[in-house]
């Protein structure tokens, strides 16, 4: 079923829908009367002689060069091919075709003055499968993404480069081969396609999606700990978290006492004697829950970007205005984007905590030494936790807030600048980074719960545990970690592992 796209009630699950899955595309019926509106306005504009930046006249620092109508339509060529300077290798196919949609969706809602044949051939390429190749570095997120989204538009004239069918070719050779044909920019459109927040903005949403998946899975990687490392259920009660409120907190709470019910481990140690827990442990629903709540502003952030109007000038069809602003900005998103780089760094440090509990034979609550029975002759899950120190120390790095960085461009007309794409792909490598050092924790506690056998983990827990052992075997002897880790990580970006625990999460608490 395709997307209805309207310009203002687009979803983070339809900009998914859309680049990972490739849904289809289509306009509401109110678009092209919003559109042909907007764009009377520019038209009636030029008739005038009326000077207006980006129709008439240069760009950034070259504003005050007014340009004669006989060149207007080369200078919104020539603003394409000189802000196509990206570096750096291409950003995700996915990536490219929710840019695609982010900035048609933004120029639907008619406060830009664009054509609606233009509008017309970027819905095509959508449902065609013709996605800009767009590099992943250049931009400074001041006004808007110019350069990713110049490299986007390069293609919607013919130029650059495109995937098409998987492979990667020239653009006019994609637009064949797809039927279609490239457009000649009228005035005003150029600046159009390139004034916005929609490169950081289609990395978050991507982002974003992911980690509402990835959340449920860090509380997953927490209960099956939980259960291998003998720790208790009491800092997970109702009561206990309506004494601090916080959303998130109860979430996670729920999400561990419902995976490990009907538990055989937890009741196994009631009368261990040990009074506490460790923080990685015990504190799961407090630094889960934060990096929860964050999410759910990050979401909201990011749901009012995607249907915003993010242009420069805007035209106002109403009062037959065209207004200078500053909407291109990146700094609304680029502080959230931030703030995803912080909460997914806190998930993946928790589990990496959680795992070195489980291969310590100091901290394991009895199991053997890395996880092996045989130990001194195999090093067992030893290098798996190498593996996730590695990661989380690399995301420590990354998370060092790009939004508080600005450094002044075209000769200081730019003079502060967001930097939130850079704090988007930063965020998107933590992502990969958290899900791996998940994969790690999830592989190493069902290496324990075999270990706990014959005594059971809770059904949520044992489910999650067979769906597991589907793709990598018990660990008896030494092999290369590398697969196993690769399978079980994928279990995770592909879904399957949130799909098997789905029914015993928050909301959805159906037990067998």
């Amino acid at each position: 079923m395709s997307v209805i796209l309207d310009g203002q009630t687009l979803t983070i699950a339809d900009v998914e829908r859309v680049a990972v899955r490739r849904a289809g595309v289509s306009l509401d019926a109110s678009v092209p009367m919003r559109l042909e509106r907007s764009r009377a306005v520019i038209e009636a504009a030029l008739r005038s002689g009326e000077t207006i930046y980006g129709v008439n006249t240069g760009f950034g620092q070259l504003k005050n060069r007014v340009i004669p109508p006989a060149d207007i339509a080369r200078l919104q060529e020539n603003l394409i091919l000189s802000h196509a300077a990206g570096v750096g290798p291409a950003l995700p196919e996915p990536v490219c075709r929710a840019m695609l949609l982010l900035r048609t969706q933004a120029l639907l809602a008619g406060h830009s003055g664009v054509r609606p044949e233009l509008v017309g051939l970027m819905l095509q390429m959508l449902n065609h499968g013709v996605t800009p190749v767009i590099p992943s570095q250049g931009s400074v997120g001041a006004s808007g993404d110019l350069i990713p989204l110049a490299h986007l538009a390069w293609t919607v004239i013919g130029g650059g480069e495109a995937w098409y069918e998987g492979e990667r070719m020239h653009s006019q050779a994609a637009l064949d081969k797809a039927g279609l044909a490239p457009i000649q920019l009228a005035a005003r459109e150029g600046l159009a396609l390139i004034n916005g927040t929609q490169a950081m903005t289609a990395i978050g949403s991507l982002a974003v999606a992911r980690a509402e998946r990835l959340a449920d899975i860090c509380d997953l990687a927490a209960a099956m700990s939980l259960e291998a490392l003998l720790g208790s259920v009491q800092p997970y009660r109702a009561d206990v978290h309506r004494l601090r409120p916080h959303a998130g907190q109860q979430i996670v709470a729920a999400n561990v006492r419902a995976l490990t019910r009907h538990s055989e481990l937890i009741p196994s140690h009631a009368a261990c004697g040990q009074l506490q827990d460790a923080y990685s442990l015990r504190c799961v629903p407090q630094v889960h829950g934060a990096g929860r709540d964050a999410l759910t502003q990050i979401k909201a952030v990011l749901s009012i970007e995607i249907n915003s109007v993010t242009d420069n000038p805007l035209v106002f069809p109403e009062t037959n205005e065209v207004i200078s602003a500053g909407q291109f900005h990146g700094h609304p998103v680029a502080i959230w984007m931030d703030f995803l780089k912080i909460a997914l760094s806190g998930w993946a440090n928790i589990s990496e905590r959680r795992t070195e509990r489980l291969v310590n034979p100091h901290l394991s609550n009895g199991l053997p030494a890395f996880l092996i029975r045989e130990g001194g002759l195999n090093s067992g899950l030893m290098l798996a936790q190498y593996a996730a120190a590695s990661l989380v120390s690399e995301n420590k790095v990354l998370a060092h807030p790009a939004s508080v960085d600005s450094i002044p461009t075209s000769a200081s007309q730019e003079d502060y600048v967001s930097m939130g794409t850079t704090a988007a792909r930063h965020a998107m490598t933590i992502l990969e980074h958290a899900e791996t050092v998940l994969a790690i924790e999830v592989l190493c506690a069902t290496q324990a719960l075999d270990l706990q056998q014959p005594l059971r983990p809770g059904t949520g827990v044992g489910k999650a545990h067979a769906c597991v052992r589907d793709v990598v075997p018990h660990l008896d002897r030494d092999r290369p970690l590398t697969g196993d880790i690769e399978s079980v990580r994928q279990l995770i970006v592909g879904g399957e592992l949130h799909h098997v625990i789905q029914p015993y999460l928050h909301g959805h608490e159906r037990h067998s």
